[in-house]
């Protein structure tokens, strides 16, 4: 059988609502017989016919399975970073408690002890991961685990002191009188 057909059928049994991100080394166990040449042009191959789609560097979706409504940054940036510790935070957080007026589309901000940078994931938008000192410890009263999105997630009192750690521009955005109502 065919590289291809062989892995579009791995696929087809180990994809579901919840697995549908791949990185090349999950795929590669599909493959493991092919050099690692064939199997970087085998990835190439795939997502011109479809089989893969890319969202990132190192992130591919599986299209053929019914993939998370608005999810695909979070849990890309979940996979991308998940040797580090990350918090959703910033405006991600104040934009869905309606503390900041300005709503960001396809794009979140994702508090990370790995180096900062922005990942742009093709038409699903852009990761922004924002460096911090802060130990999980000194920051885990104020963060609770989504499961939806499969990322820890700031409270708004620590998104708003995140945003001020940051020094972040969009500070003049927030609605005080919104942010009293979390006890701030």
């Amino acid at each position: 059988m065919q590289p291809i057909k062989r892995l579009a059928n791995g696929l087809a049994a180990l994809a579901s609502s919840e697995h549908y991100l791949y990185s090349p080394s999950d795929l590669r166990v599909l493959l493991a017989d092919l050099s690692d040449q064939a199997f970087k042009t085998l990835l190439t191959r795939a997502v011109s016919a479809g089989v893969l789609q890319r969202v990132c560097r190192g992130i591919y979706l599986y299209p053929q399975t019914s993939v998370p409504q608005g999810l695909v940054l979070h849990h890309a940036a979940a996979r991308l970073r998940a040797d580090a510790f990350n918090y959703l935070s910033l405006e991600s957080v104040l934009s869905e408690a309606g503390v900041i007026s300005q709503v960001p589309l396809n794009w979140i901000t994702v508090m990370s002890s790995g180096r900062s940078s922005i990942i742009p994931c093709a038409q699903w938008g852009s990761i922004e991961f924002v460096h911090t000192a802060r130990t999980p410890d000194a920051v885990a009263p104020a963060l609770q685990y989504d499961v939806r999105c499969h990322l820890w997630r700031a409270s708004v009192m620590q998104a708003l002191q995140d945003m001020r750690a940051t020094r972040r521009t969009t500070l003049e955005l927030v609605d005080w009188t919104a942010a009293k109502e979390f006890g701030v």
